[in-house]
């Protein structure tokens, strides 16, 4: 699912319905809803937009596009474990911006149930980060950096379902950072043992 170019109107409609998803969900980005909140009329969102699926894929295609990119410098330093941490400190929903963001990410994993081309997308996403992490998961390995014993594809696997329940979790039982990292540290160690 690729971002199409959006007009300056579509680019306001699109920011207002992820605005909605945040705060509201996704039954609540309808036409009606979307025109009150940019301030144009109900025809202008109809015109910019042919249908609400049209709207919501380009609204999961931009969320897409605003993803927190990786820690600094090369993926896996200075060590796997600590960049994992990292990695995922980023990307939990520890602040307003990423509980925003993580309740987008789930109101569209929903409609994913329906929309065969957006789990499509989300299925591909999640293979792509499974293949970086086990890559990485390899290089410390054969760097002797964690046991030869780690097998790389599970190891993936655990560690972006630990980043997914995380995730889940804490946006209805939010926790300090200090403490998310603690967490993390042991989980992600365990796993690296």
């Amino acid at each position: 699912m690729e971002m199409v170019n959006l007009t300056t109107r579509q680019q306001q409609i699109v920011d207002a319905a992820l605005r909605i998803v945040a705060r509201d969900g996704l039954p609540a980005a309808s036409f009606r809803v979307l025109a009150a909140e940019v301030g144009c009329s109900l025809g202008a969102v109809q015109k910019a937009f042919p249908s609400r699926d049209a709207l919501l894929a380009a609204s999961f295609a931009r969320l897409r596009e605003r993803a927190v990119p990786l820690p600094a410098g090369e993926p896996g330093r200075p060590t796997l474990h600590a960049w994992l941490v990292e990695l995922l400190l980023r990307l939990l929903p520890l602040d307003e911006e990423r509980r925003a963001a993580q309740r987008q990410g789930d109101a569209f994993a929903q409609w994913a149930l329906a929309q065969p081309s957006v789990a499509a997308a989300i299925a591909e996403s999640d293979q792509h980060i499974r293949a970086l992490l086990a890559s990485l998961v390899r290089r410390a390995r054969a760097e002797k950096e964690i046991p030869a014993h780690v097998d790389a594809a599970s190891t993936a696997w655990a560690l972006l379902a630990l980043a997914q329940g995380s995730a889940s979790q804490l946006l209805y039982s939010p926790e300090p950072e200090d403490e998310v990292r603690r967490r993390l540290n042991a989980a992600i160690g365990a796993m690296l043992r």
